[in-house]
């Protein structure tokens, strides 16, 4: 019993430390915090010791991320391929939270299964709950599985929010695009801008793209890997006609004016969508909520009334 009960309690912590770590700010970088640390020792004067600055980051990058990450490589082992490929494409969709991988991902579904139906487990323990085992076992199986599909949950949530984010700031992008490639600065130059003005998921997407050109990819290519990136028709359609106009030598101006027109009534369209899909969305809550007050507050005083009239003390 007590051992149970202790299990359930390390579960519970690894999986808490875990969510920490897998949600933590995806701005963080290993190595740029790694020079700093290297700047500061370097500005004491002090003699630089890489056990000492190893020892300076989080307990979290020192033990616990990486615990994950061998946890994780050894699930990977009995995880079937087509799997591993497909988290790997969610995760860079969702712009990789996190920094996980898929080996990080897989420990963060098994701990968080694992949290979910050993914390369902720990209160039947304790609160010695008067049902049947096959029943217990039941629900707590159901609350595993629920947990390790949760990660899942999130992900796709992720996803979608980054794509919205994307779609709704490509107009405005695509126009100071233009704007700048008019004013005589070239295509990445342009990007630059972007990627320098704005903090936003697109613009992020851009100073991936200049780095990957910057360490020798071809502009194409790197633009490609973009859109396959971030996963939606608009950036597809956007990529294709800035190759095309490079390769046919077509006014890139132009072309960027274009698709920013092109985007603006593509997210004119999204947000009308959006508003006929209101009235169906408010249905629910109206029909299970709001009616039901409303029937209780107007009707009943016409039954009180009712049930003290004549035609009341009949049914008494």
């Amino acid at each position: 019993m007590i051992i149970l009960i202790i299990l359930g309690l390390v579960v519970i912590g690894g999986s808490i430390a875990l969510i920490v770590v897998g949600l933590r700010a995806p701005e963080i970088d290993d190595n740029a915090m790694l020079l700093e640390r290297l700047e500061e020792f370097t500005s004491r004067g002090e003699e630089i010791n890489l056990e000492e600055i190893e020892l300076s980051q989080p307990f979290s990058e020192r033990v616990i991320y990486p615990l994950a990450r061998k946890f994780g490589q050894f699930a990977v082992r009995f995880t079937p391929e087509n799997a591993l490929r497909s988290t790997k494409r969610r995760l860079e969709l969702a712009g990789n939270p996190g920094r996980l991988d898929p080996s990080a991902f897989m420990t963060f579904q098994i701990i968080a299964g694992g949290a979910f139906g050993g914390l369902l487990l720990l209160i039947f323990m304790v609160g010695h709950v008067a049902w049947p085992f096959s029943q217990k076992l039941a629900i707590v199986i159901a609350f595993t599985l629920l947990g390790f599909f949760f990660p899942q949950l999130w992900l796709s949530s992720t996803i979608q929010r980054r794509q919205k984010s994307i779609r709704k700031a490509m107009p405005d992008a695509l126009d100071l695009l233009t704007i700048c490639v008019e004013a005589g600065l070239g295509f990445d130059a342009a990007m630059a801008k972007v990627n320098e003005k704005w903090q936003t998921e697109l613009s992020a997407a851009f100073g991936r793209v200049l780095r990957e050109i910057q360490l020798g990819k071809l502009r194409r290519d790197a633009l490609r890997d973009m859109a396959d990136r971030i996963g939606i028709p608009e950036m597809t359609s956007f990529v294709a006609a800035v190759i095309q106009s490079e390769q046919l030598g077509v006014s890139m101006a132009k072309v960027l004016r274009i698709q920013a027109d092109q985007m603006r009534i593509k997210r004119r369209q999204l947000a009308e969508e959006e508003a006929h899909k209101a009235p169906v969305k408010m249905l629910i809550p109206m029909a299970l909520l709001i009616f039901p007050s409303l029937m209780i507050v107007l009707l009943t005083p016409a039954g009180i009334r009712l049930f003290q009239s004549t035609l009341g003390a009949m049914f008494r």
